[in-house]
């Protein structure tokens, strides 16, 4: 059964942001009071909280698919629907969220930290807030807008102060069983952990946490046993300590090959950017089990050789607890100097959002099709309005070209050479299409229509300057005749009465 979990795919679902109402106010003596329909409420929120309570990611493992409240819609009497419930997802302190690519979306290393995952979709408006003193009665409202929907993916990196490394059953479980309050399973044979563990250690007047990464073995850098889902977990680590083992049984091993092994691999595994890389911390030798009378002499053989490569070494035994209390006093010392220098650092850059002022919310592509040109329109506002249209109703497509025509869609359009009747695609893949027609820019809140229509959308009845001329040529063509017609009549009739 699983116990830990440190990476998870979450499938995510916003809610759906509720519909405007269409409505107009009815009173005595006033059946015609104006509009008062209401907007849509807006859909719920997932937001992703950093919890110190939570140390897993278990839960999310057998429930990945999550999703939040959809918004009501809106009612008449100027009743705006409800918002949707939003939902909180407690998390790890340290969870990286990321998405499908890769791409770091937010770090939440800071406990109480929140984050907005999938934002819910935004309410419509209703015919009441659409109201202008140009158009005095709108037949429409805008619909809610779809939240967003996709998947991200959890990758919890364990926050300590000092990590334990190792080769399995060097004794790490052992030290930090013995160092802290933590109880770990402990047993005689490799990979007894399966996960890391957190220890509170009191050195005098400084505390700090350890993490028991679980054993290490060569290639771990490469993905061979549980090495690259454990190396994450040394990431946040300030301090190393190497646990290595002086009275293995196993052939060919010993503390100083031990050592070089677990050193290849930390030096192997690359580190995000602005990160100490794993060897440039501060590391520390744990000479461990010199319980076992063997176990002391092959300490005192390789101890000069650890020394002479710059290391502070520490015989300890987690059985007897001989050197745990030097092995913790050194750690919060070198913790101690760590986070006094983190005090006085440069606080970090304070991040300044600015108005975006006049730059463009839209972008015109150009993509070559079968029968032409299509000029694809992207952005997020023409894709969120083009939501929030009905397309069954004339008054809010209308509505929609207006939006676009002061976006400057138009003007767009035109300098990427579209002409009348040109393919138009709205939104990426197969978005919304239609025949763009440039008349469908004129100003139809100066036009007065039964609500819900658009006199722009109705076959024009108006004759034209040349068809008007050619009507007029006709009927003289054919006063012409009827005149001519009737004097060979008259000339016939004349020329029988003379014989």
């Amino acid at each position: 059964m699983v116990t830990f979990v440190d990476r998870v795919t979450l499938h995510l679902r916003a809610g759906k942001g509720g519909n405007g109402c269409v409505s107009v106010r009815r009173e005595k003596f006033k059946p015609l009071a104006g509009p008062d329909g209401g907007n849509g409420g807006s859909g719920g929120d997932i937001v992703l909280v950093a919890d110190p309570q939570v140390t897993t990611l278990l839960s999310y493992h057998h429930s990945p698919h999550r999703s939040a409240g959809n918004g009501g819609f809106g009612m008449g009497d100027n009743r705006s629907g409800a918002a949707g419930e939003p939902i909180d997802l407690p998390v790890p302190v340290g969870t990286v969220v990321k998405d499908p690519d890769g791409s770091v979306l937010v770090d939440l290393v800071e406990p109480g930290m929140r984050f907005v995952v999938a934002p819910g979709g935004q309410g419509g408006l209703g015919n009441a807030a659409l109201a202008s003193p140009k158009r005095k009665a709108p037949g429409f409202a805008l619909l809610g807008t779809p939240g967003w929907e996709g998947d991200v993916v959890l990758e919890l990196k364990t926050v300590a102060d000092v990590a334990l490394v190792g080769f399995p059953s060097a004794g790490k479980s052992s030290l930090i069983a013995a160092i802290s309050a933590a109880r770990p399973k402990i047993a005689e044979y490799p990979f007894t952990t399966l996960h890391p563990n957190l220890g509170v250690v009191q050195a005098g007047d400084i505390r700090f946490t350890v993490a028991d990464v679980p054993g290490l073995i060569e290639g771990a850098s490469e993905g061979k046993g549980l090495g690259l889902q454990f190396l994450r977990h040394v990431e946040r680590c300030t301090a190393l300590v190497h646990v290595l083992d002086c009275a293995t049984l196993d052939p060919g091993r010993d503390p100083l090959s031990d050592l070089d092994v677990i050193l290849a691999e930390l030096a192997a595994y690359p580190v995000p950017e602005g990160q100490v890389p794993l060897l440039e911390r501060p590391q520390l030798i744990a000479l461990n089990k010199l319980d076992v009378p063997e176990a002391k002499d092959l300490a005192d053989l390789v101890r000069p050789e650890l020394e002479a490569r710059g290391y502070r070494v520490f015989d300890i035994s987690t059985v007897s607890h001989a050197g745990l209390r030097e092995l913790t006093f050194a750690l919060g010392g070198i913790i101690d100097e760590h986070r006094a220098a983190s005090a006085d650092a440069a606080p970090p850059e304070r991040i300044v959002i600015r108005p975006r002022g006049s730059e463009r919310d839209f972008t015109v592509r150009v993509e070559g099709g079968t029968y032409g040109n299509i000029y694809r329109i992207l952005g997020d506002k023409p894709v969120r309005w083009v939501q929030q249209t009905d397309f069954q109703n004339d008054e809010a497509v209308g509505f929609l070209a207006d939006r676009l025509e002061r976006l400057g869609v138009e003007d767009e359009l035109y300098r990427a050479g579209a002409v009348a009747g040109a393919t138009v695609v709205i939104g990426e893949g197969d978005g919304v299409v239609f025949d763009w027609q440039p008349s469908l820019s004129s100003a139809a809140e100066l036009m007065t229509a039964p609500r819900g229509t658009d006199p722009r959308f109705d076959a024009s009845t108006r004759r034209t300057t040349s068809q008007r001329r050619e009507r007029y040529h006709e009927r003289m063509d054919a006063k012409a005749d009827a005149r001519a017609e009737l004097e060979a009549e008259r000339l016939a009739a004349s020329g029988e009465d003379d014989s």
